[in-house]
């Protein structure tokens, strides 16, 4: 398992990630972020984690900036859950539903490598070619059973008797009379 990257916050707010021996940005904290990448900001004077406060501080900007995911509704429905006595279940069922959403984004993101190899189009051709294919022979496999089922003539519920005919020779629907 990698360790832990250490980046330390100083007072004039400059981040410096002690991995690659550099200053860097919320922009290449967040990089991270997306990369998977385990880190802590701390405090480079008394040592505080500060990680939360630069993950809110990025979550700030990106709300700022494009389409934001959090409305002032949901913002305030948060607000009011500090203190409660529901906080801890609010946050355990966040950070759940944050992981099966991410799973599911994985899972499908996975079906789709897996389905369709982008690299060469005459592939993903040949594969929706051969599933289609596939898909209409069951149809029609489908089709000739239900056919051969019910021409073999089985027992329709009809007692209408041999031919059709209803007792006395008649059709069916008829009235019986010349």
């Amino acid at each position: 398992m990698a360790e832990t990257r250490l980046i330390k916050k100083y007072p004039n707010r400059r981040l410096y990630d002690t991995a690659i021996s550099s200053y860097v940005t919320l922009e290449d904290v967040k990089g991270l972020v997306l990369d998977g990448v385990d880190f802590q900001v701390t405090d480079a004077k008394t040592g505080a984690d500060l990680t939360r406060t630069i993950l809110l501080q990025i979550i700030s900007e990106e709300e700022e900036g494009g389409e934001p995911i959090f409305s002032s509704e949901l913002l305030a429905q948060i607000i009011r859950a500090y203190g409660g006595n529901m906080q801890s279940l609010l946050t355990s069922y966040l950070e759940k539903s944050m992981e099966l959403w991410a799973d599911q984004q994985r899972a499908l993101r996975e079906r789709a490598r897996t389905f369709m190899d982008a690299s060469n189009p005459m592939t993903v051709l040949s594969q929706i070619t051969e599933q289609n294919l596939s898909m209409w022979q069951q149809a029609m496999d489908s089709f000739r059973t239900e056919q051969a089922d019910g021409s073999r003539g089985g027992d329709d519920g009809d007692d209408a008797g041999e031919g059709g005919r209803a007792p006395g020779g008649s059709s069916r629907g008829g009235s019986g009379k010349r």
